[in-house]
C-alpha cells in the first residue's frame, strides 16, 4: 500500500522535480517518479544516514557512528518550496533537506 503525498502542481516546470512521490511498505521507503518517468526507491534508513543536517555533518566529522533501527520509518514528509523534501523520521530527526539532485544522486541516477 502506498500514499501519494507529492503531485507536481506544475508540469511546465519540472527539470528535475519528481512527477510523483509517495511514502511505500509502512512508511520504510519512499518512492520516486521523475519527469523522465524512472522510478527511484529509497528506504528510509539510506535517507537517514544521508542527512545533510547541521547536526549529521557535525557527527561525522566527529567520527560517531549513526545507529539505525533497523525499523526506522519516515513519519512525515513535507515539501520545501519546489526544490527539495524535508524529511520527518521515527527517531526524531527532523532537520534534513533534500533537494531533488540529492535525491536522484542517492537513488543512483544522473542529474537531469
Amino acid at each position: 500500500m502506498s500514499f501519494v503525498i507529492y503531485k507536481a502542481a506544475w508540469p511546465w516546470r519540472r527539470g528535475v522535480q519528481p512527477s510523483d512521490i509517495a511514502l511505500v511498505e509502512s512508511n520504510s521507503a519512499l518512492t520516486i517518479v521523475w519527469p523522465d518517468g524512472t522510478a527511484s526507491r529509497l528506504e528510509a534508513g539510506v535517507l537517514r544516514r544521508a542527512s545533510r543536517a547541521a547536526s549529521e555533518i557535525r557527527r561525522l566529522a566527529d567520527g560517531t557512528e549513526l545507529v539505525v533501527a533497523p525499523d526506522l520509518r519516515v513519519e512525515a514528509v513535507e515539501p520545501v518550496g519546489n526544490y527539495a523534501l524535508r524529511l520527518f523520521f521515527s527517531d526524531g530527526h527532523d532537520r534534513g533537506i533534500y533537494p531533488w539532485a540529492y535525491l536522484r544522486e542517492l537513488a543512483g541516477l544522473k542529474a537531469a
